[in-house]
């Protein structure tokens, strides 16, 4: 099985969300639904990057290290920089 660490951009929130899954389009699709939580708040996410892992564990790892740079900037490098 496939796992993806993702983020999501929203432009009307001007916001990143990061994640990780192993089905991507439909946690997408879940995110811009209506609902409570943070990616609630808005209908606009769209996928602005992705990195593919054979392994959950390695995917929770690295959305956890992003996660944890807390930082804009840096999110907004990564995002750039993709191949």
């Amino acid at each position: 099985m496939e796992f993806y660490v993702y983020i999501l951009f929203s432009a009307s929130q001007n916001k990143y969300y990061v994640g990780y899954t192993s089905g991507l389009e439909e946690r997408i699709r879940k995110h811009n639904a209506h609902h409570k939580g943070f990616t609630g708040i808005a209908t606009d996410w769209a996928l602005v990057y992705k990195e593919k892992y054979g392994s959950k564990k390695v995917a929770m790892e690295r959305e956890q290290k992003i996660k944890s740079w807390k930082s804009r900037k840096m999110i907004e490098q990564l995002v750039h920089n993709q191949s």
